[in-house]
């Protein structure tokens, strides 16, 4: 499974920092980056290796959100059945929602995508089993298993670690199969991929299925997190932060999203004594970081190993 030594040095190193953060670094804020990091991996193996782009995916986030916070809330469900069953609705809705777009090509699929989300939107802030803009309130923290105690951040970050290393995993393993190929042929040449028999918009579907879904499982795991719910969960701009994230990790590449989680989840927090001047340094950031790192933080580290690797050579 794990072919690439230099990926397997990746790896190790970042589960290594992982396991040793929460001694350093507060624990709901590393939470925060593994939940966002599972999300942007999510959108990643939809945009970046079956190059669908969508802008409404903040609706199986969100949608996903109020699930698990109803369902262990409300209803008194353990806490992992809530976390599941999150992620089941948002992979059910990305079900009807990508057998409704998927057949569109460019901006109109992007832009049903946007519209479902919206109609999403409406619907939580306009029905009163969601708490309107209040939201969810405050979502027990039940054991895991009836054993794990959660209450702890320390012991809920493991937890948490391991529904991501849990996701993570299987995305690694998707883009790696006889499957994620096809997917790259689909994204690099479609009528090629036609022309060959593959049945693309069954697999495009199914891309479409597993991205929500993970998505929906990095919701759930938030409302957990933060025993909350709320409408900006489901807003079209929690859409439009994946895509950054995406953007500025580096679309196509495994540990990007993961990269730019982390990068921008750490700006946030440290701008966010700015109060409304935060959206313009964060702009500016933005773009500076898009215009001239165009394939993204991974981007710039392989072409420094490479430039690293050529003066070696040289010597």
């Amino acid at each position: 499974m794990f072919a690439n030594p230099r990926k397997i040095l990746i790896g190790l190193a970042l589960l290594a920092i992982a396991l040793a953060a929460p001694a350093f670094v507060y624990p709901v804020l590393l939470m925060k980056v593994l939940c966002f990091a599972l999300f942007a991996s999510a959108f990643n193996l939809l945009l970046g290796f079956a190059g669908i782009l969508s802008f409404g995916h903040a609706m199986f986030f969100g949608s996903a959100a109020y699930v698990s916070a109803q369902t262990i809330k409300v209803l008194g469900w353990p806490t992992e059945l809530g976390i599941l069953a999150g992620g089941a609705i948002a992979a059910v809705l990305g079900l009807v929602v990508g057998a409704l777009c998927i057949r569109r090509k460019g901006i109109y699929m992007t832009m049903i995508t946007l519209a479902f989300a919206q109609m999403l939107f409406f619907v939580f802030m306009s029905a009163p089993f969601t708490g309107g803009e209040n939201g969810l309130q405050p979502v027990p923290r039940r054991a895991i298993l009836g054993m794990i105690d959660i209450s702890n951040d320390r012991v809920l970050y493991y937890v948490v670690l391991a529904i991501f290393l849990a996701g993570f995993g299987l995305i690694y393993r998707v883009i790696h199969s006889p499957f994620g190929q096809v997917l790259k042929a689909i994204r690099d040449n479609e009528p090629r991929a036609i022309s060959l028999g593959y049945d693309v918009d069954r697999f495009k579907l199914i891309a479409f299925v597993l991205s929500a879904g993970l998505s929906g499982i990095a919701g759930a795991t938030k409302a957990v997190i933060f025993q909350l719910a709320s409408l900006t969960d489901v807003h079209w701009g929690m859409s439009g932060e994946v895509i950054l994230m995406t953007l500025v990790g580096g679309i196509g590449s495994i540990f990007g999203p993961l990269l730019g989680a982390a990068f921008i989840v750490g700006m946030q927090n440290q701008l966010a004594g700015l109060g409304e001047w935060v959206l313009v340094v964060q702009g500016l950031i933005f773009m500076t970081l898009v215009m001239v790192l165009r394939a993204g933080i991974m981007g710039l580290m392989s072409d420094l190993s490479r430039w690293v690797s050529k003066l070696r050579a040289s010597r």
